[in-house]
């Protein structure tokens, strides 16, 4: 019989227990008795983000909260994929991928122009060099300067002129019903999103069947085959995220077609390739990918980082 009360993990931004209780509401409808109890752990990415220092390296804002599931005090635990090591622990497994929400990025102008229209040297405010290097590689007259924060601080950032434009992922600001704020929504062909962006993770431990069982109810199996393949484009790249990468994958009529993109930080050498493969196992089609853009000269932009 399964569990009908179970302990979530995750971060206590206002973001991440917005996901949290996302994914419980989907739990509840699956399992209409299930009684759920967050449980709020601080990550190391946490302390670093108050202290505007730089990220390096994935797993910042999600160990913690996978050595609590390792541990038992948490039953599941509840990530951004985008967040999640493509190098998973050996104790734990994704048991779902939710379907995915909006996998974009917005611009947030000040002044409500659009991308197009923004003044040469307008201040635009990002933390990612995937975001960095895509924005110079279409626009290199712009100054992109680092914002931190969660996304309420970036707004009033924005708000008090230290920044012309921001750009943030759509699904947060979904999420938080803030997407009223966004001025546009950046197009596939100038931002391709980051490996695993606007889909969730439901992580439990391994050889716990029963919440296993439990989780796997809300498990999308088409996001999970799109990240799939993203996740192995990254991983075969040996991808953190301080690489300026980006893939994109999706399904439509029993295909899966990925997008992916290698820049150097400045955004002047950017190599993007994309696959179409009908093969049901979607890693490999992300491996193929990776493989022809280290042919094409990313290997080298890699070994620059």
């Amino acid at each position: 019989m399964l569990k009908t009360r179970i302990l979530v993990g995750t971060r206590g931004s206002q973001l991440a227990l917005a996901q949290t209780n996302q994914v419980i509401e989907e739990l509840k409808r699956a399992v209409p008795r299930l009684k759920c109890e967050v449980v709020p752990i601080r990550t190391k990415g946490d302390n670093m983000h108050e202290l505007d220092t730089s990220v390096e390296g994935k797993g910042i804002f999600t160990k913690e909260i996978e050595e609590a599931l390792i541990q038992g005090r948490v039953d599941i635990a509840v990530h951004s994929m985008k967040d999640l090591s493509v190098d998973l622990s050996a104790n734990v497994t994704i048991a779902a991928v939710p379907k995915r929400g909006n996998p974009h990025d917005v611009l947030v102008s000040r002044e409500k122009r659009r991308f197009s229209q923004l003044p040469s040297g307008a201040r635009v405010g990002t933390s990612s060099p995937r975001r960095k290097a895509q924005l110079l590689a279409a626009r290199g007259d712009l100054e992109i300067v680092d914002i931190h924060g969660n996304v309420d601080t970036r707004f009033r950032k924005l708000a008090s002129g230290a920044y012309d434009a921001i750009v943030v992922a759509a699904a947060g600001l979904e999420r938080l019903h803030l997407d009223r704020n966004a001025t546009e929504v950046l197009p596939t062909n100038l931002m391709l999103p980051a490996v695993g962006q606007g889909a969730l993770a439901v992580q439990s431990r391994k050889g716990n069947q029963e919440i296993t069982e439990l989780v796997i109810k809300i498990d999308h199996p088409i996001t999970r085959s799109e990240i799939e393949a993203e996740r192995a484009f990254a991983k075969k790249l040996g991808a953190n995220c301080r690489t300026p990468i980006a893939a994109y994958a999706r399904s439509a009529s029993s295909k899966l077609t990925i997008e992916g993109m290698v820049s150097s930080p400045n955004g002047r050498m950017l190599i993007r390739g994309r696959l179409t493969s009908i093969n049901p196992d979607s890693s490999q089609i992300g491996e193929e990918l990776a493989k022809n853009l280290l042919d094409k000269g990313a290997e080298a932009l890699l070994e620059d980082l």
